[in-house]
């Protein structure tokens, strides 16, 4: 926990100094805040699995050894990569139950300072054109998460065109937790860019805000990109970070857990209400980091 107070330090004090102040259940565009029922809730279980186990190291066999790994046991792996360190740990492979590829992204490492400089890097950027062929220039994302994206971006691909090979889909759940959750935002529009017959469904937690408003209206608005759903834990501040006031927006598809365990999915972007984590998070001081790493739904993300 130390470590993930340090982390908060180190983004507070970049944000300060830039004067800124404060298958899954489909994202649909409701009019209001409604209830997740805890048998829609259960349906990410198996993706909050995935995006815990991508924290751990994988050996040769693409095996891991930490709690959340064996949680879906049909899963089949492709390929995985990283070093946890200027490279995220990674993996690709089939969930037949889900009848999908998987992606999932490693978070923050808070003991590593790649990652923090990472998630501290708050300009933003136009997206690489080689990577991101034919976006409109007035789509920009956070520069340390694009970077992040960039090192395993090439390699992520391959192993996801080998897996829609192998297994005849188009189908890709891509999943990860805070940094994780970021850069596979990232994927969800890079990967049908790159194949245009993938059809993404998005599920992140403790995402923390990627892009501008164009970004975030590209997600919400492009055919490829089927659901988007982000997960934030009660008083948890990262979903809160980089600040608004820096040009920065989330895409719909908040679900936020209430103190309560409750489940609420809030509409739009960045809902104020205070049921939502813009609403009830107005700032750090308002936050508590030991909500970060969850659980969601009993599912804590850590090796």
């Amino acid at each position: 926990m130390a470590s993930l107070r340090s982390w908060l330090r180190a983004t507070t004090a970049v944000l300060t100094t830039s004067a800124a102040l404060a298958a899954p259940a489909s994202h649909l565009k409701r009019a209001s805040i409604t209830q997740v029922s805890q048998s829609q809730a259960d349906t990410f279980t198996p993706t909050a699995h995935y995006a815990s186990a991508s924290y751990c190291t994988p050996d040769s066999t693409l095996a891991w050894n930490c709690a959340n790994c064996g949680k879906n046991p049909s899963f089949q792996p492709i390929a995985s990569g990283g070093d946890g360190v200027m490279v995220q740990y990674w993996f690709v492979g089939y969930d037949p139950s889900l009848e999908s590829v998987v992606v999932a992204v490693q978070g923050t490492n808070p003991s590593a300072i790649i990652p923090l400089l990472t998630d501290g890097d708050i300009a933003l950027i136009n997206l690489d054109s080689d990577l991101f062929p034919g976006l409109d220039s007035s789509i920009q994302a956070h520069k340390g998460f694009a970077d992040a994206h960039s090192r395993s971006a090439d390699d992520i691909l391959a192993a996801v065109q080998q897996a829609f090979d192998k297994y005849s889909t188009s189908k890709v759940l891509l999943t990860g937790h805070s940094l994780g959750a970021a850069i596979t935002l990232l994927h969800s529009v890079y990967i049908p860019v790159q194949i245009p017959d993938a059809k993404v469904t998005y599920v992140g937690y403790g995402l923390p805000r990627v892009g501008n408003q164009a970004f975030a209206d590209y997600v919400d608005a492009h055919d490829s990109i089927t659901s988007v759903t982000h997960i934030n834990n009660m008083e948890d501040p990262i979903p809160i970070l980089p600040g608004r006031l820096l040009g920065f927006d989330h895409p719909a598809g908040e679900i936020h857990i209430q103190d309560s365990g409750e489940w609420l999915a809030c509409p739009g972007q960045d809902n104020t209400s205070s049921q939502c984590t813009v609403g009830d998070v107005k700032n750090l001081l308002d936050g508590n980091l030991s909500n970060h790493s969850g659980p969601y739904n009993g599912v804590t993300m850590k090796c």
